[in-house]
């Protein structure tokens, strides 16, 4: 079946959904299509505690979320740190109702069809895996992956560039240095003899590769994990053995916790998972914290970005079977300490929240994926210097945010015979000013398509990008994207083309930030 509409989102994520709004809110027709089954992406999929950073740089969008959540619970805005999962998704399908955009699920992409026209490389139709063939004058890919800027042929990264590409003091591999998220050393990486010195395989969870040298480029990727949304409600759900646990996949777990033991060190079930009740009926969101934990650092993640749908869905099982037998094995191996397990059994997964997928999450926290090369890249240099472009069309406020690339081990050589040890490497959280985020780092070149713009996987550096990549900001590049695309549709000129200070002073009016604070 083929189709038309003026502007087509693809991916309702956050950002797709404040794409959408905005488009429909500016006069087109849209249409936003979703390969899943749920709308919000990370926002009603287990990311409760919102990461805001500096609220004087939110508006827009992500300002109306904020208030539309506290009027749903009665608060002042920031009166909790994020709403329960299903309140999310509801004031999103509320907001795509009101602004009578069509919704459709299901609808993964297949095939892009593009053509020169009069304008550069125009993207003409899309076709889904059902079949489906949608045509339109813009399109928007607010996927987390930028599947549909790819299946277009707009060059892109993946993974930590070299820091010769910009200059970048944060860029390429890191230093293996001490930190909370850090295995601490004398952990050995061998199955079976720990001293290696006899055959014997690496352990589960490590990604056993060479490792680049510091600063060098490498395709890292950070660790993806699921934000689990827990209570200590009654009815919660207990943490039963799952079906596929392996008990030899969280070796490394009881390894870190003897260590402990030995080192005096004690851990709570707090610091492992975040049990801070946060979000609305005391339940708390579930996040990746410490040397072992929800995020999986084996380089599942730097697969993830270019494989072909069958294996992302391979992989998203793995980081499911990881993150159940993870809360299975806090709180029911004997070698986790008894408080970290006592404190446990007070908490389940909520009756709630997620009943479609087992009560887990539906959405993958897919941190990063990958990054087009477009018309301006915003660099670690832009956010340091706390630059706001006068093309600004919001403003970004988050830390450089990296969480933890890969678990890996060396050999370290104490006397009197080398001794093999875990290494947790890639962490880095870097303050910077408020900043603008130019509206060059939402286009691709024009050659290589003239009717595109991209809010999620923007054009920016892998350092830069790892500030921007907040659900907030993804809003309210959402917005500016689906605003920008109104405007070209209305005026019949190139997403490069639409003028900036028509586009900023549509901003204005949808209450976007993005003049310096």
């Amino acid at each position: 079946m083929s189709r038309s509409a003026e502007v087509v989102v693809y991916g309702a994520t956050s950002a797709g959904v404040a794409a959408a709004v905005a488009a429909a809110e500016g006069g087109a027709q849209v249409v936003l299509l979703e390969p899943g089954r749920h709308l919000g992406g990370m926002t009603s999929g287990g990311l409760g505690y919102t990461d805001v950073g500096d609220v004087r740089a939110l508006g827009g969008a992500a300002a109306r979320l904020r208030s539309d959540i506290a009027e749903h619970y009665g608060t002042a805005p920031g009166g909790y740190a994020g709403p329960e999962p299903h309140v999310a998704e509801a004031i999103f399908r509320r907001w795509l109702q009101q602004a009578g955009v069509t919704v459709e699920f299901d609808a993964s992409l297949r095939a892009v069809e593009a053509a020169v026209g009069r304008d550069g490389r125009e993207l003409r139709a899309m076709t889904t895996t059902a079949g489906d063939r949608l045509e339109a004058a813009v399109f928007v890919d607010a996927s987390y992956e930028g599947d549909l800027l790819a299946a277009a042929g707009v060059p892109y990264r993946v993974g930590r560039e070299d820091r010769s590409l910009y200059g970048e003091r944060f860029a390429g591999r890191q230093e293996l240095v001490p930190g909370m998220h850090a295995m601490p050393p004398w952990v050995s990486p061998f199955a079976g003899d720990p001293t290696g010195r006899a055959e014997s395989r690496i352990l589960p969870q490590l990604h056993d590769r060479p490792l680049a040298q510091v600063g060098e480029g490498d395709g890292g990727v950070m660790s993806y994990g699921y934000r689990v949304c827990l209570t200590t409600a009654a009815d919660g759900i207990p943490f039963d053995r799952p079906e596929d646990y392996d008990d030899e996949y969280w070796e490394l777990g009881r390894r870190l916790f003897a260590r402990d033991r030995r080192e005096g060190v004690e851990r709570t079930a707090g610091r492992m998972l975040g049990l801070e009740p946060n979000l609305p009926g005391g339940m708390a969101d579930g996040n990746s914290l410490g040397p072992v934990s929800l995020s999986v650092l084996d380089g599942s993640a730097w697969e993830y970005p270019d494989a072909s749908p069958q294996r992302r869905e391979e992989l998203r099982q793995h980081h499911l079977s990881h993150t159940r037998g993870f809360l299975y094995f806090l709180s029911h191996d004997p070698a986790v300490p008894v408080a970290i397990r006592r404190e446990l059994s007070r908490w389940g997964l909520p009756r709630t929240e997620f009943a479609d997928t087992g009560h887990l999450p539906h959405q993958l926290y897919v941190r990063e994926a990958r990054r087009m090369v477009g018309t301006q890249v915003l660099t670690e240099h832009d956010l340091v210097a706390g630059a706001v472009p006068p093309d600004s069309v919001a403003l970004g406020s988050y830390h450089i945010d990296v969480r933890e690339v890969q678990r890996v081990w060396r050999w370290v050589y104490e006397h009197p015979d080398p001794i093999g040890t875990v290494f947790t490497e890639g962490y880095l959280s870097v303050p910077v000013p408020i900043y603008g985020i130019p509206y060059g780092a939402l286009l691709p070149r024009r050659e290589d398509a003239s009717n595109l713009l991209v809010p999620v996987c923007l054009s920016a550096s892998a350092v830069a990008f790892a500030s921007v990549r907040m659900e907030p900001q993804y809003m309210m590049l959402g917005q500016a994207a689906g605003t920008a695309a109104a405007l070209a549709v209305s005026l019949g000129v190139a997403a490069q083309d639409v003028p900036r200070d028509v586009l900023r002073g549509r901003l204005r009016e949808g209450g976007l930030r993005a003049e310096p604070v």
